[in-house]
């Protein structure tokens, strides 16, 4: 389940080996998975791709033809890859989109989707600018330290939900939750609004780290995940509560790991992330 880590691996080796291509042809497997744009599909052919950026857990292809300049949103949702030719996929019923290219080191680029949660977006760049504003909150590895603080002192949800919330922190997902909350020695049900500053503090530099560390790594290789060109991330192997019940907590407290109650995708240690 790809989150920001594994979407930022993603738009970092497109960006290396398919700036500057030039797109010959569109193939589309099936017109639902566009969501947005799909009258203008036929733009796209010949036009060059002049960058390649990451918003939350979706890449963004910026093209340009003539004087005119679009974009191609590439969610990943729940099961999204985008993979370069070559790289071999399980039911390959399930590629839906491809774009050959000329003048790349990949001839082409094709866009892998079983369970469609995420989907592909052709916009201009006021549709782009509604995109963001409507999908995404701040980036959490560019967020400052005072809005970050500004913005959980404003919450009075749980503090899992709110590292989770799109359009409050825009790319954190369901395991890097987990992990994050682990290594700040925070309990998934702590009222946000409710942490000294000093926690919040720790919280901030904690998500950071977990996140770079985990872009370091190439991500998590979580079920389906695998990068453009089919390596695989190994940040899964630095998981120290993600999917771990039962085991013993990793900071050697004595206590084991456990699913939260009511919540069978939280993970906690009951000593280091008591809720207080």
């Amino acid at each position: 389940m790809p989150e920001l880590p594994e979407a930022e691996v993603v738009a970092r080796q497109l960006g290396a080996r398919v700036l500057g291509a030039t797109i010959k042809d569109v193939w589309l497997g099936r017109p639902d998975i566009v969501r947005q744009g799909l009258d203008t599909l036929d733009w796209y052919r010949g036009a060059a791709i002049t960058g390649i950026d990451r918003r939350g857990k979706s890449v963004i292809l910026s093209l340009a033809k003539a004087s005119d300049t679009r974009y191609l949103i590439a969610e990943l949702g729940m099961t999204g890859l985008l993979l370069f030719q070559g790289v071999p996929v399980r039911h390959p019923q399930h590629l839906h989109l491809m774009l050959t290219m000329d003048g790349g080191q990949e001839p082409e680029l094709r866009y892998w989707n079983p369970r469609r949660f995420g989907r592909i977006h052709l916009l201009d760049k006021p549709g782009l600018d509604r995109f963001l504003v409507k999908r995404f909150g701040c980036d959490p590895l560019t967020v400052s330290w005072e809005e970050f603080r500004r913005l959980v002192g404003r919450r009075r949800g749980r503090l899992k939900a709110l590292l989770m919330h799109q359009q409050v922190i825009a790319g954190i997902g369901n395991i890097y939750a987990n992990e994050i909350l682990h290594r700040a020695r925070l309990h998934p049900h702590h009222t946000a609004s409710r942490l000294k500053s000093e926690r919040v503090r720790r919280l901030f530099d904690v998500v950071r780290e977990v996140l770079t560390d985990a872009i370091r790594h190439g991500g998590s290789s979580v079920r389906d995940f695998i990068a453009p060109d089919g390596t695989q991330g190994l940040f899964t192997r630095r998981h120290l509560v993600y999917n771990k019940a039962g085991r013993p907590c990793p900071s050697g407290c004595g206590s084991r790991i456990r699913r939260l109650p009511g919540d069978r995708t939280s993970f906690y240690c009951p000593f280091c992330q008591r809720l207080r």
